[in-house]
């Protein structure tokens, strides 16, 4: 079927990552002119390819070398867009090493709003995360689900840098459009973690996870677990913020069910079979991850969430958006089949 074509351009920031990949690919389908950034145009060979294996972007797609972290190049991808959806984030949930990382982390979002404003950008969908809505303490089992009103308290333990880049970050964005007082608006989604299919060579931290515990790297499995997303839910949901009248000056929640890490890996060895002989299902006693905790920063991180269930609610989306998330188990099959047939794992 034919798609009629737009005169609307959106840049999408953040081309040659996983969300903003197939946000390129869904608003390509839909007829917009697209624009994206990367760091180093050295990459925009790959991400056309990406990109052309799911869709022809004939001359609808540009691509310009923009990053977070500096300011050359914002001006002149803004320029035109009627629309921008910010899913780039200068660094993935591991490499926030330092606390001197989150000033230019946040920077990059007033970078892109900056631009937007200048160029008369009607509205800007910024990728948050659940992360930034996290109710104080551990909800215990049978506590109602939290929704997108919550925001996390950054000095309670635990939080790290990563929670604390991206929450300040929604904040500043918040503040900046508040400030600004001009037509563009702002919308927010906050995904959980990301699945589904998956699009190129590269495995994105999203993905990581579920490819260690293919390729057996996980010997035993922590008592951790978490609601999931499906990107293709995901970018739909970017898309109907965008454009819904009644989405603007809106937080919206962006997840699907709750799985424990021995769900996942009882769902992998169930539907892939022999293609998930390595995955174990043994799980890590609490005692020995704690201990573990000591010696190993990235352990670190996980002990405090350890037996810990939250559940979110995505009400407000459903009522305003009319959006729908598929179960999480498809997604996470989704990402799994990908993960074997491009032999990533």
């Amino acid at each position: 079927m034919r798609v009629a074509l737009k005169d609307e351009v959106v840049l999408v920031t953040g081309g040659s990552g996983y969300l903003g990949g197939w946000t390129v690919v869904a608003l390509l389908k839909q007829g917009y002119r697209v624009r994206t950034t990367v760091r180093s145009l050295a990459r925009e060979g790959a991400l056309r390819a990406d990109i052309g294996r799911q869709v022809d972007a004939g001359d609808r797609l540009t691509v310009f070398a923009a990053n977070l972290l500096a300011d050359e190049g914002w001006a002149r991808a803004a320029e035109g867009a009627d629309f921008i959806l910010h899913t780039a984030s200068p660094m993935g949930v591991g490499e926030f090493k330092d606390q001197d990382l989150l000033r230019p982390a946040r920077e990059g979002t007033l970078r892109v709003l900056r631009a937007g404003a200048k160029a008369g950008v009607k509205r800007v969908v910024m990728t948050s995360t659940l992360m930034a809505a996290l109710p104080s303490g551990h909800p215990g089992d049978g506590a109602p689900p939290t929704d997108e009103t919550v925001w996390t308290d950054l000095t309670e333990k635990g939080v790290n840098h990563y929670t604390q880049s991206k929450t300040l970050a929604e904040q500043d964005a918040w503040a900046f459009v508040k400030q600004a007082g001009g037509a563009m608006t702002l919308s927010t989604v906050l995904p959980s973690v990301i699945q589904g299919p998956v699009m190129g060579k590269d495995v994105s931290g999203s993905l990581e996870l579920l490819a260690r515990m293919l390729r057996g790297q996980m010997s035993r499995l922590p008592r951790l677990g978490f609601t999931i997303v499906d990107v293709r839910d995901l970018v739909d949901l970017h898309l109907k913020a965008m454009t819904a009248p009644g989405a603007a000056g809106e937080r919206f929640a962006a997840t699907s069910d709750f799985l424990w890490l021995s769900d996942i890996a009882r769902l992998l060895r169930e539907h892939l079979g022999a293609r998930a002989a390595k995955v174990s299902t043994r799980m890590a006693p609490d005692f020995l991850v704690r201990f573990g905790a000591l010696f190993d920063s990235e352990l670190r991180q996980l002990v405090d969430n350890l037996g810990v269930r939250r559940e979110f609610s995505t009400a407000k989306a459903e009522r305003l958006l009319g959006w729908r998330a598929r179960p999480a188990a498809e997604a996470v099959l989704a990402s799994a089949e990908g993960l074997v047939r491009e032999g990533l794992v």
